[in-house]
């Protein structure tokens, strides 16, 4: 039986125009970030954000987490995050290796999103002094790990707070599309007030290329030269700027994260008070035993356990409709 793949929407295959992207930039240029595709991509983020922007192409989302949030926290201070955030739990130490030695000071917060609540509780008894490590940033994930979305006055609180201590402000968004789908808003507003984005590609259609968009360009001069001394200057920079441009061309990002957010909410159909969170993106938390995981597996739905008592589906831009129906239909009825 072919398997009917939930794992992750990075498993997901790479849209059409996206190849045909890479293979119309098979041609010389200006090595680097020196070609002319390169070049385009800070008008094209400008336009889709309607503010002025700089933007750095990298291969990963790691890579893209961690160098934005370089520019905003110096070595000797810290980065309030989730718990469950991606950069403490999934990049095997990667910020603190790409800041220095800075810290991430956790916070705790239901489905995996801050409040201003959360965040003053973690800031608010640091003694401003040299012996303890002061906060210099806020990183959200957007959509959250556990795939809830920030609303726009949630942005405008945060960021407020933010402001208000002199901190910057990140936003991981390797799933942004798919808050954008589900917020119904502008990119603009599913953003806030942040300095700087990581903007996801691959889990939406990409295949090797991430961006970090700063909506202060003087970050992007400090960031380049980090991006170099990390390893992540490509030299022929062209192929992941097509990429980029591919998916921003006729919002191809925003249609392929509907695409994945509509197969999600087939399936959550059917999930009931299965449930673990609301279906706000592409990902479901479903309440499960291990029999009845081996029960889904056995009509061959593939996808990951979460603990011993739940399982985690994603849904991807191209995920089968049918399947996503079939899926439903199968936790229906256990």
């Amino acid at each position: 039986m072919k398997a009917r793949q939930f794992l992750s929407d990075n498993a997901a295959a790479v849209h059409p125009r996206v190849w045909e992207a890479m293979r119309a930039a098979d041609e010389a240029d200006a090595p680097y970030e020196g070609d002319a595709l390169s070049q385009e991509l800070g008008a094209r983020f400008s336009d889709l954000f309607g503010r002025e922007c700089a933007a750095l192409w990298v291969a990963t989302g790691t890579a893209a987490n961690c160098l934005a949030l370089a520019t905003l926290c110096e070595p000797h201070g810290g980065v309030v995050c989730h718990r469950e955030a991606h950069i403490e739990v999934d990049e095997a130490g990667a910020p603190g290796f790409y800041l220095h030695g800075a810290k991430l000071m956790l916070a705790e917060g239901e489905g995996a999103k801050l409040t201003p609540e959360a965040i003053r509780a973690v800031i608010d008894p640091i003694r401003d002094d040299v012996h303890q490590i002061q906060p210099h940033a806020i990183s959200i994930t957007q959509a959250s790990e556990y795939g809830r979305c920030y609303r726009p006055d949630e942005l405008a609180a945060i960021g407020e707070l933010a402001k208000a201590h002199g901190l910057g402000l990140h936003v991981d968004g390797a799933r942004f599309g798919n808050a954008v789908a589900f917020l119904g808003c502008s990119p603009a507003e599913a953003v806030g007030q942040a300095q700087a984005l990581s903007f996801g590609f691959v889990k939406n259609g990409g295949m090797s290329a991430e961006a970090i968009v700063f909506f202060d360009p003087e970050l992007a001069h400090v960031a380049c030269y980090r991006r170099k001394r990390a390893g992540h200057l490509q030299s022929k920079g062209r192929y992941l700027a097509a990429q980029v441009l591919a998916m921003l061309e006729d919002d191809l990002w925003l249609a392929n994260a509907r695409a994945a957010n509509a197969a999600a909410a087939e399936i959550a159909s059917s999930c009931g008070d299965r449930l673990m969170h609301p279906v706000e993106a592409n990902e479901l938390f479903v309440r499960c035993s291990a029999g009845e995981r081996e029960a889904l597996r056995a009509q061959g739905f593939g996808f990951y356990d979460w603990g011993s008592d739940a399982a985690r589906f994603v849904t991807a831009w191209n995920s089968d409709p049918d399947a996503a129906i079939a899926l439903a239909k199968a936790i229906g009825s256990l």
